[in-house]
């Protein structure tokens, strides 16, 4: 029972935290279209910042708590499969790191990337989902 609670509180904290990984890039493409120290300009601040700090940062710290646990309590340290996942979700939280970076850019009217940068970044966490939904339910390792 406290693996399946550990496995359903980990599967909410990814679809949170994919989710912001998903839609922060795309304010980015939006934001990096407006004049900085306009209205608009000024609305996509708030959104970035709440998105980020209410709901991406905590969910990638649950991601990583219950996904650790999970690979206790399941005695993986040592499958390939997991460490290839592991890195995986740890390039995702260099992705994070890297958007709270160009979000900080945008705060301070710092911006110096294109729309189209930002809407390449956009699919990088896609990809990354890919591969780890794939080696978290084949284990092919």
């Amino acid at each position: 029972m406290l693996y399946e609670t550990f496995k359903a509180l980990h599967i909410i904290a990814v679809i949170a935290w994919m989710a912001g990984l998903l839609y922060l890039p795309r304010l980015f493409v939006y934001h990096a279209d407006a004049a900085p120290g306009s209205k608009e300009s000024e609305t996509f601040k708030v959104m970035e910042r709440r998105l980020l700090r209410g709901i991406m940062n905590p969910a990638m710290i649950l991601v990583w708590i219950f996904g650790l646990l999970l690979a206790w309590r399941g005695d993986w340290w040592h499958a390939g499969w997991w460490q290839i996942k592991f890195a995986l979700v740890a390039g995702l939280t260099v992705v994070h790191h890297l958007y709270a970076r160009w979000r900080k850019d945008f705060e301070a009217d710092r911006n110096t990337r294109s729309a189209r940068q930002y809407r390449f970044w956009n699919e990088v966490p896609t990809l990354l989902m890919i591969g780890i939904v794939f080696l978290a339910v084949l284990k092919p390792l």
